[in-house]
Order: structure tokens, then C-alpha cells, then sequence
């Protein structure tokens, strides 16, 4: 079952919808369903309350207004460190001065006026 933090897809008539960060599952005055909230990722951000059955949040597919919707747990995919060389390679182009023979320089974002 997904829970509190998760991101999850929704899909609307096995068409991808929309992100969405579960917020808060609580349980509902039905026996057995709970009430979530969605804050739905898009422009603007919004925050919806569904009431929801657990194998929903499980990926079971529910209908809602007559349409088929299934909740998907994303995953993201692991970060690989990049192999040794091309680590190697960035740290010498790093390194190496620029045509004219000066250094680059770097700039930070942060402290920009």
C-alpha cells in the first residue's frame, strides 16, 4: 500500500493523469475505507481528498464518475554514479587551464545580486 510521502501516478481510462504526493491518510467513518489527500502536481498545485479503499492505494483499478482510475506507486530510478572514467575525465577538464591559459571561473547562483 502506498502511504504518507509516496509519489504516485494516477491514471484515468488507462491514460496517465497526473503526479501526485500523498499527503495524509486517515481512516474514514466507513469501516474499512480511509480518507487521502492528494496534492496533485501540476500548474497550479492542487489538493484534492479522495475516500479510498486500501487495495486502491495498492494499485487496484476503482471507477470514479463511471471512469476507470488506478493510483501507481512511482519509483525513481536509482542514481548510478558515473563509471571511473568519466569521473576521471571530468576532473581533468577541470583542470585544465582554457585556451588563453586562464582558469575558469566559477560563479555561484546563490550569491548573485
Amino acid at each position: 500500500m502506498s502511504k504518507e510521502g509516496d509519489l504516485v501516478l494516477v491514471t484515468v481510462e488507462d491514460t496517465p493523469a497526473f503526479f501526485a504526493r500523498i499527503e495524509f491518510i486517515g481512516p474514514d467513518v466507513k469501516p474499512d475505507w480511509y480518507q487521502v489527500t492528494l496534492l496533485v502536481l501540476q500548474v497550479p498545485v492542487v489538493e484534492v481528498t479522495w475516500i479510498l479503499k486500501e487495495e486502491y492505494l495498492s494499485g487496484a483499478s476503482f471507477t470514479m464518475g463511471g471512469k476507470k482510475v488506478v493510483i501507481e506507486l512511482v519509483v525513481a530510478p536509482a542514481q548510478q554514479p558515473p563509471p571511473e572514467q568519466e569521473r576521471r575525465a571530468e576532473r581533468d577538464a577541470e583542470e585544465r587551464p582554457s585556451e588563453n591559459g586562464e582558469r575558469g571561473k566559477v560563479i555561484s547562483l546563490f550569491d548573485r545580486e
